[in-house]
């Protein structure tokens, strides 16, 4: 058994490529081989936001604080809140982040296929980002 005592990982800043505002990435586990699971806690200040991207193996998304919107190519934007729990299936291109005016925090799990956990894209730009929210929740 590993234990990784909260705190004794340092934080690292969303990279700026990856994303667009203030992101923090707080590791929590990539388990050694032969597992292909990574987590990592992820909190987006407001107006934050992932670029578009996809998953080899899928993601869950478990929301821990605030509320954000996440959008899944060709659907409409969604709202999500603490508690909400996202899958994103594999290769399914989407993005994630903070409203414009509350910050959101999630711990973010996926699996690698061949070394590779994310495939990154385009930025999402203010109007996919600003669109007008679906009428409900829809599952992913």
């Amino acid at each position: 058994m590993e234990l990784k005592r909260a705190g004794s990982q340092p934080s690292v800043k969303g990279p700026e490529a990856w994303f667009t505002g203030t992101v923090r990435i707080d590791p929590l586990n990539a388990a050694p081989l032969p597992s292909r699971v990574s987590c990592a806690s992820v909190t987006f200040e407001p107006g934050a936001r992932s670029a578009w991207h996809t998953h080899p193996l899928g993601q869950t998304l478990i929301v821990t604080a605030g509320c954000g919107w996440t959008q899944c190519e060709g659907e409409a934007k969604v709202e999500i809140r603490a508690g909400d729990v996202i899958w994103c299936p594999p290769g399914h291109k989407h993005w994630h982040g903070a409203t414009a005016t509350t910050a959101m925090t999630h711990i973010a799990v996926q699996e690698a296929l061949d070394g590779v956990n994310v495939v990154w894209m385009e930025k999402v730009g203010d109007a996919d980002y600003l669109s007008a929210l679906a009428d409900q929740p829809h599952e992913h």
